[in-house]
């Protein structure tokens, strides 16, 4: 190659990794806003303007908190089961249907100004609600809807349970994007399933004014230590509720208390530090720059999906099918490796052929009835 070639390259080379420099800071925020409880509809206005407000900031994502559409399920926490028949059917009625008229408007608010939302629904599917967040895309598309995996405690009464489907890092106008809501953070192995997808930015929901201080100290710990183990940067949202809506929650002043604190709306670096002070009261948006060239930063020293992992020793197994009651016929041969019944294969396994669940299945029935009588 001649010289003249070679200086060719090197400024070409220069010039994109000039380019790449300026790409390394991107604005994001995260939104700590009350839902409208009587006028759900109002809600989906507010996330609206919230995606207006932050974009006129120069944010390129935005994350809100935990269901915020049409709200959370305060109710089931502070009302026993038996009296929570007349709200459960009114989330119902208020739910949001994937695709439908709220993913259209969220979704138009996203392209008009390119930039990526993260916004957590109560989602119906038919007879069932689910926990759902939903990662749209700067161009408006879905980029990601996931089921939270597992509902806590009193939201086993409101939600179904989602699959591992939704355990997906999808690459965005923003980078690598990973999604966990609330308590999911606490199963190691659904965190460490995005670790070793390398998300860049993990979003985080909670759904915020509940159980109290602890709640927001235990969270904070949490969203610091993910950033710290994950190498990646974490935005997180909670959700807020005034003194007059608690009052319409309920009429039990006991319960009432309990309905405040847990706030911590937080956007921290792959070094557990936030990146501005976190909002733990009241409504407001919160704007932090992610300097991207922190998770190299951090992972040249402690990679847990690379360098600093043994998948010889210990390695995570993720059944990422979406679950499904009905299988058909003609389907059956294409998805049998994804059926439960395999759930407990070698990783390096061959498919099984058409048929040989049933045996395998006969023969374990075998062995346990023990020898003919």
């Amino acid at each position: 190659m001649r010289l003249a070639d070679c200086q060719t390259g090197l400024r070409e080379i220069a010039s994109l990794n000039s380019k790449m420099s300026d790409r390394k800071l991107i604005r994001v925020a995260a939104a700590q806003i009350a839902p409208v409880l009587d006028t759900p509809g109002a809600t989906v206005e507010k996330v609206i303007e919230t995606i207006t407000s932050a974009a006129a900031q120069g944010a390129r994502l935005i994350v809100f908190p935990e269901t915020l559409v049409p709200y959370y399920p305060y109710f089931a926490f502070v009302q026993a089961p038996v009296a929570t028949g007349a709200e459960h059917v009114r989330l119902y009625d208020n739910a949001v249907v994937v695709p439908g008229p709220v993913t259209e408007v969220v979704a138009a608010a996203a392209a008009t100004h390119g930039i990526v939302v993260v916004l957590g629904v109560n989602e119906r599917d038919h007879g069932t609600l689910y926990n759902t967040q939903l990662v749209f895309d700067a161009n408006g598309d879905l980029a990601l809807q996931r089921r939270k995996i597992t509902p806590t405690f009193h939201e086993r009464l409101i939600w179904g349970q989602g699959d591992g489907a939704g355990l997906t890092v999808v690459t965005t106008a923003v980078g690598r994007l990973g999604a966990l809501a609330c308590w999911e953070h606490y199963n190691p192995l659904a965190r460490y399933a995005l670790m070793a997808q390398h998300e860049e930015i993990h979003a985080s929901q909670f759904p915020g004014s509940m159980v109290g201080q602890i709640f927001a100290d235990q969270m904070e710990v949490t969203l610091r230590h993910h950033a710290l183990e994950s190498g990646c940067f974490v935005v997180n949202a909670t959700g807020w509720l005034t003194e007059a809506q608690i009052a319409t929650i309920t009429t039990d002043q006991a319960m009432r208390k309990v309905l405040h604190g847990g706030c911590c709306t937080a956007i921290i670096s792959p070094e557990g530090r936030h990146l501005a002070p976190p909002l733990v009261e009241g409504e407001g948006l919160l704007i932090a720059d992610l300097d991207m060239s922190l998770i190299v930063k951090r992972k040249r020293m402690m990679d847990s999906a690379g360098h600093y992992a043994r998948p010889e020793l210990l390695r995570l197994q993720l059944n990422d099918a979406p679950a499904r009651s009905l299988l058909r016929a003609s389907a059956r041969e294409a998805e049998i490796t994804a059926s439960p019944a395999t759930a407990g294969r070698p990783l390096d396994a061959k498919p099984l052929p058409n048929g040989s669940l049933d045996r395998e299945a006969d023969q374990r029935v075998a062995i346990l009835r023990g020898p003919t009588r």
